[in-house]
């Protein structure tokens, strides 16, 4: 158990001082184009951010993505996100609670963010390479159990466990404890990538065994394998710190597993992977995402400046939005859905050749209310 907290811990000390962002592959939204519109047909404070999501109304389309727990420092950010959620009345999800459910005494720095934002949409946090090596039910349940959480994240993560230290790369028989978990437990299941994305395939995988949503967590903002080479490198554990180097770029781009997992199925889709301005949201959310999540970029403000600092930046973020749903004239998040989106490069060549219509995205020609 104190690997575990060590492990946590120096995860965020290693995001909060080094550049573990892609360095030669980004998201994608660079080959995606909204439609300039000169004619929006509204006016800039008439339009809402507003949307549904897992049954929770949120004011704006944002997931404070789950990033840490388990020790006093992981407290005090954790109770900073969520006052933040509360005030903007966006979504949050904690860390992976394995540490608590190791050793109840530190449940408290998840529990702090329902304690402190009782009404927010709350995501719990556990590893699918946990359930392939014993977790069950019972695991998944106090894991809802301690934050009151409103769904269960289980994050995929078989890259980072290839290429940690520690790592613990065993997935064989996950599909049968997503299977199990979907049909058993009364909040909804979220399959939640952490950096690697989610292919098409896999995404009919996990709507077949009743998972409601997927996390895309694409390729193109943190990548936990350069996380993982900073830690290898400081334990001097060459192996790992050169599998991690290689590895350190791998990964679907965020706006292709967007395309992909909407293509293929009817999941709620969380667009997560170097979301860093409204508008890389506005593109996210015309590819087809439900809402988005937002990590890294909060973690400084989070850990520096407490909640204020998280409100501000969000605050901003939704202006940004705002703008780009204005400038395409999209008065609501389901007109941005269906307003026409260009699509090229590699991006738009990585689609084609996987059977994708990039046409159709350009051709939208949906008359809004």
């Amino acid at each position: 158990m104190v690997l575990t907290v060590e492990r946590k811990l120096s995860h965020v000390e290693v995001c909060l001082k080094r550049d573990v962002q892609f360095s030669a592959k980004s998201t994608g939204f660079n080959d995606v184009e909204l439609i300039h519109s000169a004619l929006p047909e509204l006016d800039l404070d008439e339009i809402s951010t507003e949307v549904e999501f897992l049954g929770f109304k949120l004011n704006a389309p944002i997931i404070i993505s789950g990033m840490t727990g388990g020790s006093e420092v992981s407290a005090r950010i954790n109770e900073a996100l969520a006052v933040a959620a509360r005030e903007l009345g966006v979504g949050m999800g904690v860390g992976s609670q394995r540490v608590a459910l190791e050793n109840s005494n530190l449940a408290y720095t998840f529990s702090i963010a329902r304690e402190v934002a009782p009404d927010i949409l709350l995501i719990a946090n556990l590893g699918g390479a946990q359930f392939s090596m014993g977790f069950g039910v019972s695991e998944a349940r106090r894991a809802v159990e301690m934050i009151d959480a409103d769904a269960l994240a289980v994050h995929l993560n078989p890259l980072q466990e290839a290429v940690q230290p520690e790592g613990e790369p065993k997935f064989k028989g996950l599909m049968a404890k997503l299977k199990e978990l979907s049909s058993s437990l009364n909040v909804p299941i979220i399959a939640k990538e952490t950096g690697a994305g989610i292919s098409m395939e896999v995404a009919a995988l996990l709507e077949g065994a009743g998972v409601k949503c997927v996390d895309v967590g694409g390729a193109g903002g943190t990548s936990w394998a350069a996380v993982e080479y900073y830690r290898a490198i400081a334990a001097g554990d060459e192996l790992h710190a050169s599998l991690a180097k290689l590895y350190w770029n791998w990964g679907i781009p965020t706006a292709i597993s967007i395309c992909e997992v909407r293509e293929s199925s009817s999941l709620e889709i969380i667009a997560t992977g170097g979301i860093r301005s409204g508008l890389d949201a506005a593109k996210a959310l015309a590819l087809g995402a439900s809402v988005v999540g937002i990590a890294l970029p909060l973690l400084k403000p989070a850990f520096k400046e407490g909640a204020s600092g998280v409100v501000r930046f969000l605050k901003r973020f939704i202006e940004e939005l705002k703008v780009a749903m204005f400038l395409v004239g999209a008065r609501t998040i389901s007109d941005l859905r269906r307003v026409p989106v260009v699509i090229t490069g590699l991006t738009a060549e990585w689609l084609r050749l996987r059977g994708v219509n990039v046409e159709a995205y350009a051709r939208r020609t949906k008359t809004f209310k």
